[in-house]
């Protein structure tokens, strides 16, 4: 018998240099693995955050004038689609274009809260803001109180009353600059506040 017969049709044992080049070709493809895992996590990453960026958008706070809820350099996220999906409700803080003119020729953009929707009569006081003949009770006001008086005044449609929660130096809708705010120039609603860190949280 001749036991050379026997490997017949088995795997012949490897040269060094083949061994060299399966084990190069290996690494190769685990090399490209790699890469394709990278790209794909950072497409993921990339596609997350332009979702973000739709319906989200990073704001800071410049003016006192909602004090003692936010102040400047508080730094807030805002809903820009709060209102494709739902209704501004009374209460709600907003971001909206105002007709006032910024350090650099654009208009300038206020952030306020909702005091009055459209039908709304506006009324100030006796220290105190009323909606349709009812005071008020607004704990969110820095000084507990709203000075001067205005009269009655009704929202007009596909409009808004705002004010400032620092009714004393508040510029808001009381003023004829600022005036009823239409809905078309709000631009999303404040939800939360990232920092300072101290008081991070949902705002309301």
């Amino acid at each position: 018998m001749r036991y050379e017969d026997e490997i017949v049709g088995r795997d012949a044992p490897k040269t060094a240099p083949e061994k060299a080049k399966q084990e190069r070709s290996g690494e190769k493809n685990s090399v490209m693995k790699s890469t394709l895992l990278l790209a794909r996590d950072i497409a993921i990453a990339l596609l997350v955050l332009i979702a973000i960026l739709i319906f989200i958008k990073p704001t800071i706070v410049f003016e006192h004038s909602m004090e003692d809820t936010l102040y400047p350099e508080d730094y807030v996220f805002l809903a820009r689609q709060a209102y494709t999906f739902g209704e501004v409700r009374h209460g709600d803080i907003v971001v909206f274009e105002s007709k006032l003119i910024g350090d650099h020729g654009t208009q300038k953009s206020l952030i306020k809260r909702v005091i009055g929707k459209p039908g709304d009569v506006i009324e100030v006081k006796d220290e105190a803001v009323y909606r349709n003949g009812e005071r008020l009770d607004e704990l969110y006001t820095k000084d507990g109180f709203t000075p001067g008086v205005m009269a009655p005044v009704t929202v007009p449609e596909n409009s808004y009353f705002v004010m400032g929660d620092n009714r004393q130096v508040s510029m808001d809708s009381r003023n004829s600059d600022v005036g009823f705010i239409p809905g078309d120039k709000i631009k999303g609603k404040v939800i939360y506040r990232l920092f300072p860190i101290s008081k991070a949280g949902i705002v309301r």
